[in-house]
């Protein structure tokens, strides 16, 4: 049924659940898995206007290099949870993204035939101010999606 399944995860408690759960089921079906792990712009490059121009350079630096170090953990720990399983994986990490832009991107691109993604449930408020790139995803993909909460 599902050859190839794209799990996003952000190293979270919750999004770990959501990592359990598509192992098991790649598991199973003798799927292999992506995961992916994504990294937004720089705060102040996000919002534009004036306070783009007095973001150090440093700043911007020590932020992109520490997204990539923090990326490469978490990959490498869903990796090692796959191999532990004997689940065929790799990993890829974006940068500079929106999550669930790069989610609809990379399943695409790889071919995807289902997604696995955690979602804390946010109703409301909560979600209006909070957003949701889990509903995004639901909400714009044609791929199946696998939500865990």
């Amino acid at each position: 049924m599902y050859e190839k399944i794209l799990i996003a995860t952000d190293g979270s408690e919750l999004a770990g659940k959501g990592v359990a759960h598509g192992l098991e089921l790649a598991k199973g079906l003798g799927a292999t898995v992506t995961f992916l792990n994504v990294s937004e712009a720089f705060p102040a490059l996000a919002w534009g206007g004036a306070m783009s121009g007095y973001v150090a350079a440093d700043a911007l630096v020590d932020y992109e290099e520490s997204a990539r170090k923090y990326g490469r953990e978490v990959l490498d720990k869903c990796k090692a949870d796959a191999d532990a399983k004997g689940v065929a994986s790799k990993g890829l990490y974006v940068e500079n993204k929106a999550p669930a832009e790069a989610i609809l991107e990379v399943a695409a691109s790889e071919g995807s035939d289902l997604i696995v993604m955690a979602s804390h449930g946010r109703r409301g408020l909560g979600r209006l101010v909070l957003g949701s790139q889990t509903a995004e995803v639901v909400s714009l993909t044609r791929i199946p999606v696998l939500v865990v909460r």
